[in-house]
C-alpha cells in the first residue's frame, strides 16, 4: 500500500481491475478546501490514458512491474518473439503490446515489462534511439536547401520516416522511438 505522497512518474498501481502507470502528476493546494493530486494514468494493458484526481493522503495498491532485458528474434503470425537475455527462454508477444513495432530489427535489445505476481507481459520498452539503414529514398535536388524540406525514406525494417533532403539511400540514421522521427545521421 502507498499513498498520494508516494506518487512519482513511472509508479505502477492497480486501479479499476487494471494496471496503470503514472505519466504526470501535480500536487494542488487550493486556498480554500483540502489538497489533492491530479494525475494522468496510462494503462499498461490497453494503452488508454485517463485523468484521475485523488484526495491528498488517499491509499492506493501498488503493482510490482519488472523490466527484463530481452533480444528480438523474429515476427510471424503468432506475434513478436523475444529471448530472455539471462536464461534464454523465448516469449511471444502480441503486436498490440508494442508501441512502434516497425522500428524493431532482429537482434535488437529491448526491455519487456512483466507483472511480477502473474508473470504476464504488459508491454515492450524500446531504447530511446535506434540506428537503421535507409533502403530507399528519392535523391535530393541540388540547391534545394532554402527551407527545412523533408522527404519520405523507407528503412530496413519497412518503416517510413521523413528525413531532410541531404540524406541519401544506404545511409545509417538514428530514429527517435518515442515519436518515430528522424534524429541524425550516424557517422
Amino acid at each position: 500500500m502507498a499513498s498520494t505522497a508516494d506518487f512519482k512518474n513511472g509508479l505502477c498501481m492497480e486501479f479499476n481491475n487494471d494496471i496503470y502507470t503514472i505519466t504526470e502528476f501535480q500536487h494542488v493546494k487550493p486556498g480554500k478546501g483540502p489538497a489533492f493530486v491530479r494525475t494522468k494514468l496510462k494503462s499498461l494493458t490497453t494503452g488508454r490514458v485517463l485523468d484521475k484526481t485523488w484526495n491528498s493522503g488517499e491509499k492506493i495498491t501498488t503493482a510490482r512491474v519488472e523490466k527484463r532485458p530481452h533480444q528480438f528474434l523474429y515476427s510471424d503470425d503468432l506475434g513478436y518473439h523475444f529471448m530472455d537475455s539471462t536464461n534464454f527462454e523465448q516469449i511471444s508477444i502480441e503486436e498490440k503490446l508494442l508501441e512502434r513495432p516497425k522500428l524493431i530489427k532482429e537482434g535488437q535489445l529491448v526491455d519487456i515489462l512483466i507483472h511480477a505476481e502473474t508473470e504476464t507481459p504488459l508491454g515492450v520498452e524500446l531504447p530511446a534511439f535506434v540506428e537503421l539503414m535507409i533502403t530507399y529514398t528519392e535523391p535530393g535536388i541540388k540547391g534545394d536547401t532554402a527551407t527545412n524540406t523533408l522527404k519520405p525514406a523507407t528503412l530496413e525494417t519497412g518503416a517510413t520516416v521523413m528525413v531532410p533532403l541531404f540524406v541519401n539511400q544506404d545511409t545509417m540514421i538514428k530514429v527517435d522511438t518515442r515519436d518515430g522521427s528522424y534524429s541524425e545521421r550516424v557517422k
